[in-house]
């Protein structure tokens, strides 16, 4: 199995019809990925890659039924509205490959979409991808790609680093093992879907038998992965790494939501909290791929 993105999973994919949107959706539907619609005003009645265009997303679940998912490749001001549009439409998984969004519109769109029961991932999130299943965004980049690098398995992935996104699966392939969806969670200073609440979605996928996870400093994602385990909504083997340690307060590592302020948000007290909380934190990011094997065949 696999969380969020399954082989009955629909999508539609906003802006298709730009640079990013169609090659993106022509990756998508390569990888097996049921994108059903996509959506750039004034441009209804074309195809991209063999998917019909509509003006507005209401036009597409008129035409299409209900639809589970969005991408979004609409420029940053933008992509408020936008979520609006796919929400307001009835989608409740909106995957936004999006930066330079204004702060306020992101917790804006958070907090409409936790209002309406939606699930935001990202902005600045380069997808999701349940291997061998379907994929959402760009991660896996193209078809064959992703094919050999995302293998399908039982480990649950989740990277605040978009190239860590790829290279955790590479190691954990390399160790034997495979993946049973990988998420980069974004890198603006807040985002939606947070370690937290994907955890707990990883505890009730069967298939899924432990997770890897890719951590930085600044922002509370680590945090709240590590009160999760205590609450016991995660009780499967967890292994994570925390990168930057060596940045100073006030030093953006990375992306904008990797940055430690007033003390808050350091790799000690990321590796402090998930160790009180009996998570297995690694000091290198290439111990993640054996060290989840070893606690996977120990669990």
């Amino acid at each position: 199995m696999a969380i969020l993105l399954t082989k009955e999973t629909t999508v539609l994919v906003q802006g298709i019809t730009g640079r990013e949107g169609s090659a993106r959706a022509a990756f998508m539907k390569g990888y097996g990925t049921k994108v059903v619609a996509g959506v750039t005003p004034g441009r209804g009645g074309e195809e991209v890659s063999g998917i019909p265009v509509f003006n507005t997303v209401a036009e597409a679940v008129r035409a299409k039924g209900p639809i589970d998912a969005s991408v979004t490749f609409v420029p940053g001001p933008g992509l408020n509205e936008a979520v609006h549009e796919a929400i307001d439409s009835g989608i409740r998984f909106v995957v936004m490959p999006v930066e330079r969004v204004p702060l306020y519109d992101i917790m804006e769109m958070v907090a409409y979409a936790k209002a309406k029961g939606a699930r935001l991932l990202g902005p600045g999130s380069i997808g999701i991808i349940s291997p061998g299943i379907a994929a959402a965004g760009w991660l896996g980049g193209n078809p064959e790609f992703a094919r050999k690098v995302f293998i399908p398995g039982s480990v649950g992935v989740i990277s605040r680093s978009g190239g860590q996104s790829a290279t955790v699966p590479w190691a954990l392939n390399r160790a034997g093992l495979g993946m049973t969806t990988v998420i980069h969670v974004g890198t603006e200073p807040v985002t939606g879907i947070s370690m937290g609440e994907i955890l707990p979605l990883f505890e009730k996928d069967p298939d899924t038998k432990g997770v890897a996870v890719f951590g930085e400093i600044g922002g509370p994602h680590e945090e709240e992965a590590a009160d999760c385990v205590r609450r016991r909504e995660f009780t499967k083997p967890l292994v994570i790494f925390v990168a930057g340690a060596w940045a100073p307060e006030g030093m953006r590592f990375s992306h904008a939501s990797s940055i430690i302020e007033r003390g808050k948000g350091s790799a000690k007290s990321k590796v402090e909290s998930l160790r009180e909380a009996g998570v297995t934190v690694v000091d290198r990011p290439d111990e993640l791929a054996p060290t989840i094997k070893r606690l996977i065949e120990t669990h």
